[in-house]
């Protein structure tokens, strides 16, 4: 059995800096390589602390606080993204991911949240007006409007 700090919510074992014990091929297979976990070892026991401050500033607490979170995304307006897009077209190289609504949403002076939160409901792959959900709370849900040009 392997000792390892979790560095991420990994389904059915734990959250980021939960210290578990899982069989050796699980860690050093899948867990490890893809950065889920870390091996636990006393420096690393020193920087569960680290990750899970990240996490809390990230993590919604109450409905109360997902609603204002709500009210500071919809006065935002449109989230300007940039992706690259052959010269004159409107399609895309490649497509916007959640990751990186949730940086440009950061840059528009909006709230730190977890890409997860994001729900996509369809590749975005071309320029222009586009709106994807986030789920704040089980009961909070917001649309937030994003406009996609093109990288010149």
């Amino acid at each position: 059995m392997a000792k390892i700090i979790l560095t991420t919510d990994v389904a059915n074992l734990g959250g980021p800096g939960d210290i578990v014990e899982v069989k050796d091929g699980y860690a050093r297979n899948y867990l490890l390589p893809r950065g889920y976990a870390i091996v636990a070892s006393k420096g690393a026991e020193k920087n569960v602390r680290t990750i899970q401050r990240a996490q809390e500033s990230r993590r919604i607490r109450d409905l109360d606080h997902a609603k204002e979170i709500k009210a500071t995304l919809e006065g935002l307006g449109a989230i300007q993204l940039t992706g690259k897009a052959a010269e004159g077209s409107k399609k895309l190289f490649g497509s916007i991911t959640a990751g990186e609504i949730v940086e440009a949403i950061k840059a528009a002076g909006g709230p730190l949240l977890d890409k997860r939160v994001i729900e996509l409901r369809e590749h975005i792959k071309t320029v222009g007006k586009h709106s994807v959900g986030a789920r704040l709370h089980p009961d909070v849900k917001v649309d937030v409007r994003l406009e996609v040009k093109a990288a010149q």
